[in-house]
């Protein structure tokens, strides 16, 4: 099937990557970008059609993301983290997802899901207080997404929280030395109240229902959170890797080491190993991310209940997915010599960008890892990123 986003999306590189240091240097997505990638359609590859979405496979958002990603981490970042939101707010209650869309389809939601801030019952909803950091292109959303917790029978409950810009403020506090170029600046909140229809409990999203599925009925909407989110982080981090492995061909066919003599790089075995394991793991993390993705949505269109171990493992092969595209890079990034610490050039910003990516919580591997084993083992795994 023809992925009519991506082709759009291919057109736009090149301005993409010429705009790679304005980005960095102003701390956030230019809006040119956001403009164009709205006109391509990337914002709503995975938006319901009924208020003009594509209801895309995410195979194919993903695929998108890494092209972005190829030219620009910092924009492909953004891209992801805005472009999958409108998958969440799909499983909202409709009149959620009515305050956000009816007027224009096109806008967007940012997120800060750590539940750093108080919910607290008032009547006719809650009232909400607290910073929430960590929101990337906040700027150039109307809406956020927040995380909050509320007592409950069992302690404690997690729930997803969707606030109008009217009710917060953006602090600008992003000043970082990766993926500086996201704007993922903090959320404050001083007393908002929010109806209870703007919230969306973890234990639905780990059941895999949302009252958004009575208007919204594709299977794209019967998939795991726990896939979706965890690879819209996993896959700006391969694209990365991805554009590093472009610029470095490019780069070493040129290239002439005068300490050995004036060999050419292109001829040195050596060199020649590091740029083929390099590959391999690029191709390994996305083959891993596009089959999982793939099997869920072959399950949720037979109407079949998506087996709790494809979940494990697709959080279990995300993880190694960045952590195979930081070993690819950081093979690149050393096969390069001197030349891949100059600034500006690509391979030390997605160096830079791709290790910043790796440090969000999604991407804590052994946690993930120790929680694919537990399952292995029979145990019992409870966890609401899956």
């Amino acid at each position: 099937m023809t992925n009519k986003v991506l082709d759009q999306v291919r057109d736009l590189l090149p301005s993409i990557r010429e705009r790679a240091v304005e980005t960095e240097e102003q701390r956030r997505v230019p809006d040119a970008s956001i403009a164009e990638l709205t006109e391509a359609g990337a914002f709503r590859m995975l938006q319901p059609k009924r208020f003009g979405g594509a209801e895309d496979s995410p195979v194919d958002f993903y695929r998108v993301v890494r092209a972005v990603a190829s030219a620009c981490p910092s924009t492909a970042w953004v891209t992801s983290v805005l472009g999958a939101h409108p998958w969440q707010l799909a499983l909202f209650d409709d009149r959620a997802q009515q305050d956000v869309w009816s007027e224009n389809p096109d806008t967007l939601v940012s997120s800060s899901y750590a539940p750093t801030g108080k919910l607290s019952a008032v009547e006719g909803g809650f009232e909400m207080s607290g910073r929430w950091s960590f929101s990337s292109g906040c700027d150039h959303a109307q809406w956020v997404f927040l995380g909050a917790l509320l007592p409950s029978e069992n302690g404690m409950d997690y729930y997803t929280v969707l606030v109008p810009r009217t009710d917060y403020r953006i602090d600008d506090v992003w000043h970082v030395s990766g993926l500086s170029g996201t704007g993922s600046n903090d959320i404050v909140i001083d007393k908002a109240f929010v109806p209870a229809y703007r919230l969306y409990s973890a234990t639905d999203q780990a059941n895999l229902i949302g009252p958004g599925q009575e208007v919204n009925t594709a299977p794209l909407y019967k998939i795991s959170f726990g896939s979706v989110f965890s690879n819209t982080i996993t896959a700006p981090i391969i694209g990365a890797a991805e554009g590093a492995y472009e610029a470095h061909i490019a780069r070493q066919q040129e290239r002439v080491r005068l300490s050995y003599g004036g060999q050419k790089v292109s001829d040195d075995p050596f060199a020649q190993v590091r740029i083929a394991r390099a590959a391999s793991e690029i191709d390994a993390a996305i083959l891993q991310m596009e089959r999982n993705t793939s099997e869920q949505l072959r399950y949720a269109e037979a109407g079949e209940d998506i087996p709790f171990e494809l979940r494990l493992r697709a959080r279990r092969d995300q993880v190694r997915g960045t952590e195979r595209a930081l070993e690819a890079i950081d093979l690149l990034f050393k096969n390069s010599g001197g030349h891949s610490i100059r600034r500006p050039n690509p391979i030390e910003r997605h160096w830079r960008d791709a290790h910043a990516g790796s440090v969000h919580a999604i991407n804590d591997v052994e946690r993930a890892l120790a929680m694919f084993g537990k399952g292995a083992m029979g145990l019992e795994v409870t966890d609401r990123m899956l």
